[in-house]
């Protein structure tokens, strides 16, 4: 299975745990499967689309990927919520 890593906020959202392992074909499946397990994450990282929210960057194997990269069962997808402030 893919193991998601969750930083920041969406850890905490997904009750303090950072590493979630989802059985998946692609980033946008695997997002999916992480709002459905989390319910308090629906909306964060996928919209009412299912589109992924453009404040979240995604890497796979530390290269940065997208909703359709496809992942395979030993790959590492890395959740981030983009930092921008003034």
């Amino acid at each position: 299975m893919a193991v998601v890593r969750l930083r920041g906020p969406l850890k905490q959202l997904a009750g303090d745990q950072s590493e979630h392992a989802f059985e998946a074909s692609t980033v946008g499946e695997l997002l999916s499967a992480l709002e459905r397990e989390h319910p308090a994450m629906d909306g964060w990282i996928l919209d009412e689309r299912g589109v992924l929210r453009r404040h979240i960057n995604v890497f796979v194997n530390g290269e940065m990927g997208a909703q359709d990269t496809a992942v395979d069962a030993d790959d590492r997808v890395d959740v981030l919520p983009a930092i921008s402030g003034g």
